[in-house]
């Protein structure tokens, strides 16, 4: 299962919206004779690449793979039939499956076929690698990734709003390495004006990332580097119902694409964005900044993972925006709580990477 894990952390950022897979083909006398993964959103599953690498000598053996294996035809045949025709006696799965048209009936229909079945094996492993894709499932909306860089006193710019370099170019790397693999990368219309971004991964990813602008107002200039790029690059301004609409059709002519939401509260309207962001089907949303931004989207419990990128300066001052405003938590108790996965030393810098979890949890 740690192979299959390993195996299945190579789909990451080719197979999205569908769930990054692996699996291992075991002969009945133990020995290796299959792996494969999901290469790309469209292509075979796992299950399949691994029993056609394994060929005849699959007969009899195990399936080792870490998602449940589907059941129904979407882009490709159901894998159980793949599965059942190659002769496997036994699967061991991961993690089950929560998308509707599975949800345990891949398992259902190995056992009614006569397979031995045991699910459960490195769980949380398996749980954890398809998480952008459960919450997809689970919520409707992309997996929330925020992103900032800050000084040593937690400033993610200077009382004059110099914001330019906090972090150093090992930190922007591994950025850029991030942003390549997402679906979008939202910013708010604050961040767009005082830094005018490109929102690019460079050198070029994965994936090509929508641009997502909040931007209640339309005020994003449209001579702007988002602006000017949207007809190479896609781009979504989101506003609100008061946008002023020759504003909307200057941006609209550039190729700027609009979303407006009807909801009058900021943080409604961007919990409705990142719904409408689901209902596309993008998986991963890179969130890097502003304050404001990150702040609703705090109050919201709508953040799944912080990468912090801390910087050994001070920059001080009572007017230095700090990474996350909104209201924030009532008390030090009621802190969501950030489950650290990853602190890795970037030159000086230091970035530590985790899941956030609500208070208690």
């Amino acid at each position: 299962m740690e192979r299959a894990l390993e195996l299945a952390r190579r789909g990451e950022g080719f197979v999205e919206p569908n769930p990054q897979v692996g699996a291992v083909v075991l002969a009945a006398d133990g020995r290796v004779v299959g792996e494969g993964w999901h290469e790309r959103h469209g292509g075979p599953h796992a299950e399949v690449m691994a029993l056609e690498a394994a060929g005849e000598a699959a007969l009899g053996g195990t399936l080792v793979v870490t998602l449940e294996p589907c059941c129904h035809h979407g882009k490709t045949p159901p894998c159980t039939a793949a599965v059942i025709a190659a002769g496997i006696r036994r699967v061991v799965i991961g993690a089950g499956d929560p998308f509707p048209a599975v949800d345990g009936g891949g398992i259902a229909s190995l056992r009614a076929a006569g397979l031995e079945v045991e699910s459960g094996v490195l769980e949380e492993a398996a749980t954890r690698l398809t998480a952008p894709f459960r919450r997809l499932v689970s919520s409707g909306r992309p997996w929330v990734i925020a992103k900032w860089a800050m000084s040593l006193d937690g400033r993610i710019a200077a009382s004059g709003g110099d914001s330019r370099w906090i972090s150093n170019a090992a930190s922007r790397g591994v950025v850029h390495a991030l942003r390549g693999r997402m679906d979008a990368i939202l910013v708010g219309i604050g961040t767009a004006l005082a830094d005018d971004p490109l929102l690019t991964a460079r050198p070029a990813g994965q994936r090509v990332a929508l641009r997502v602008v909040v931007d209640s107002t339309a005020r994003l200039p449209p001579a702007s580097r988002l602006a000017q790029t949207a007809r190479e690059i896609p781009l979504l301004v989101a506003v609100g119902p008061e946008a002023p609409q020759e504003r909307l059709a200057a941006l609209h002519v550039l190729g700027c694409g609009i979303w407006r939401g009807k909801e009058t509260d900021r943080d409604a309207r961007l919990a409705a964005l990142l719904a409408h962001l689901g209902r596309e089907r993008l998986t991963n949303l890179l969130v890097e900044g502003g304050s404001g931004i990150l702040g609703s989207l705090h109050d919201g419990g709508l953040i799944d993972e912080a990468w912090a990128f801390i910087a050994p300066k001070l920059l001080g001052g009572s007017g230095s925006p700090a990474a996350i405003a909104g209201r924030g938590a009532a008390g030090v108790g009621a802190a969501q709580r950030i489950v650290v996965e990853q602190t890795t030393p970037l030159g000086d810098d230091l970035l530590i990477r985790g899941l956030v979890k609500p208070a208690g949890d």
